[in-house]
């Protein structure tokens, strides 16, 4: 347990860096590209252009990532406080302070965080906005005071040491044993993180110096992840042989190395092909002098050939350096997948990169199991998760909703996974869920989507049925007869349970606190919300539209009493994976008599209108209202 809350928390930290950082990459790359254009050595240079090369990196780029990381922990007011206090760290020094801004934009924003929540409900009508914006002003100010007399100074020493440790490294030929580091973690769970929380500062001091920095090729170098994708491509098998060349194209010219990540996973020894491939990379670069003068992102050979000095020893220096990495990765690659064998599917592998990841991943559908077309005579369409209890009735209720008004008579229902019928054709399913589906029912027709609310792919398979079903009116008829004859919902809806204006600081606090409400009301046992924290753990129960609906595992339905709801407004959000989540419906079904309030809640929060209603509802009568118009 505890290695899994160390990992956990890893996780998140990797993440929140590079959520600073990623937004605002389109600013570094503008600047790389007039730095690259513009300065004394670079390929046109004009002195009267090159003026914007020093105000774009110590002031721009800092104040968007001290912006971003205090509008991830407070909304817009987070984001304000902390680009006032970031100002500080920038003034204080006189390198680029993207660690300062890493700093003191998070603490900027969970500084007016707790004032708000210090102060909600005791500000008298009318005073609200002179409160907000002098209160904004004076934590801003004062933080920012700060800043230029403590963090500043500190950051600016850290970042000293870390250059000079840099160049000890390089003098000294251990630059490349950070590649020990840097690529089985980037491929575990850290990619971005130590690029862009990390690497990026010191070389954007570097350059500023130095004119170049080898920093920035150290995690961006695609030439391991080449070199593994090439020697699947000889002598990987199945579905991994196939898709490698595809792949070897998005990770080298796209530069998304993620999707290289699963590969190494099936073979968990090409880690050592990675590290091998990356050494010898980063040697070269060492050897011919090689260097980026700003952010390769993404890590594509076509982003670093941008952003490499403009004379030929550099591009000799880089291009080799990428090359050298991507033979030594496949040399050692290929003789690892010749002498043994492949531990699991691709499908499989993706599924546990975005476990290790914590968070969704980009490039994690692009592994699934390819289809045909959609089976002609569909008469049968099957909503599947873990329990069919929550998130496959509210995507059942919504296309049913969209087959009835495009006036098509076909079935579609909702059941667990482990329940899916063998003569389904159309099954649809979460992403992470699909390869669970497939092995159950591999003979149908699989669809993976991110956001039962609002996916487009509902849309898309109805214009697709719209030209061929031949479900039969009577079998229609016998269907919606039997979803009508389900028990009355009256009172499953209870003002009591529905609570206004929550705040919460994790996902684990809120599913808990709904889980509590379910105990007490006597829908569920107390052993229920365990099993509500394990199914969200499994498989995220956003819903999309700021929506989660968290419920129990299947293996929990025998802890339900009864059908039950409540409703918990959360008008500032609570992260959910990276979601915000705003309404919370906590949910226990028993024997199919929640799913007519279910689908009327999925009808309502298909529509952001009504989300927005209900996240501003000031009383439970006025949010159930809107619930039960529809």
């Amino acid at each position: 347990m505890a290695q899994s809350n160390i990992k956990v928390a890893v996780q998140k930290f990797g993440n929140f860096l590079s959520s600073m950082v990623m937004p605002n990459i389109g600013a570094f790359i503008a600047w790389g590209l007039i730095t690259a254009l513009f300065i004394p050595t670079g390929f046109f240079p004009n002195e009267s252009l090159a003026k914007l090369v020093d105000p774009m990196v110590k002031y721009l780029l800092p104040l968007l990532i001290g912006y971003t990381g205090g509008k991830l922990v407070h909304d817009q007011r987070g984001g304000v406080v902390g680009a006032i206090a970031t100002m500080g760290v920038i003034v204080g020094s006189d390198i680029p302070m993207f660690l300062g801004a890493m700093i003191m934009g998070p603490l900027g924003g969970y500084i007016i965080k707790k004032f708000d929540q210090f102060i909600e409900g005791k500000v008298k009508t009318g005073f609200e906005m002179l409160i907000n914006n002098f209160s904004a002003g004076i934590l801003g100010g004062i933080l920012a005071i700060l800043a230029f007399l403590g963090v500043s100074p500190a950051v600016d020493g850290f970042t000293g040491a870390l250059v000079v440790g840099v160049d000890w490294m390089v003098a000294h030929g251990l630059l490349p044993l950070t590649s020990i580091l840097i690529e089985p973690a980037k491929i575990l769970f850290l990619n971005n993180a130590i690029n862009h929380g990390i690497l990026s500062p010191i070389g954007a001091e570097q350059i500023r110096t130095n004119g170049q920095s080898i920093l920035l090729l150290l995690e961006t170098n695609p030439g391991p992840g080449l070199g593994i994708l090439l020697a699947y491509c000889f002598f990987g098998k199945g579905t991994a042989k196939q898709s490698a060349p595809g792949a070897a194209i998005i990770h080298f010219i796209g530069g998304i190395h993620e999707i290289y990540f699963p590969y190494v996973l099936m073979r968990p020894l090409l880690i050592i092909a990675a590290i091998l491939g990356g050494m010898s990379g980063v040697f070269t670069f060492v050897l011919l002098g090689g260097g980026l003068q700003a952010v390769a992102s993404p890590g594509s050979i076509l982003a670093i050939l941008a952003a490499t000095p403009g004379n030929a020893g550099s591009y000799v220096a880089n291009i080799s350096g990428v090359l050298v990495a991507a033979i030594v990765s496949f040399i050692v690659g290929s003789l690892i997948l010749k002498t043994g064998k492949q531990t699991e599917e691709l499908d499989e592998a993706a599924r546990k990169m975005q476990e290790m990841k914590g968070k969704k991943s980009s490039v994690a559908g692009s592994f699934t199991k390819q289809q045909g077309e959609v089976p002609a005579s569909v008469q049968k369409i099957v909503f599947a998760c873990d329990a069919g209890m929550g998130s496959s009735a509210m995507g059942a209720s919504l296309l049913r909703k969209k087959v009835k008004q495009a006036d098509l008579n076909i079935s579609v229902t909702n059941t667990a996974i482990s329940n899916i019928p063998s003569d389904a054709q159309i099954v649809i399913t979460q992403e992470e869920l699909t390869p669970r589906a497939q092995n159950k029912v591999p003979d149908a027709y699989h669809i993976s989507v991110d956001n039962f609310l609002s996916s487009p792919e509902y849309d898309k398979l109805i214009d697709q049925l719209k030209n061929d079903h031949t479900t039969s009116k009577a079998e229609e008829e016998k269907r919606v007869s039997a979803e009508n004859n389900t028990d009355s919902n009256d009172g499953l809806l209870k003002e009591e349970n529905v609570f206004l204006n929550q705040h919460f600081s994790s996902k684990e606090e809120a599913i808990r606190f709904a889980g509590s409400v379910l105990v007490k009301g006597g829908y569920v046992e107390e052993n229920y919300v365990e099993a509500m924290i394990e199914r969200d753990n499994m498989t995220s129960t956003y819903m999309g539209n700021d929506v989660a609906i968290p419920h129990g595992t299947e293996e929990a339905k025998k802890n339900v009493l009864r059908s039950g709801f409540t409703v918990i407004q959360v008008p500032e959000g609570v992260d959910f994976d990276g979601e915000k989540v705003r309404l919370i419906f906590g949910i226990a079904g028993k024997d199919g008599t929640h799913l007519e309030i279910l689908s009327g809640i999925a009808i309502t929060c298909s529509d952001m209108d009504n989300i927005e209603k209900m996240v501003h509802a000031k009383s439970a009568k006025e949010l159930m209202a809107i619930i039960q118009r529809n």
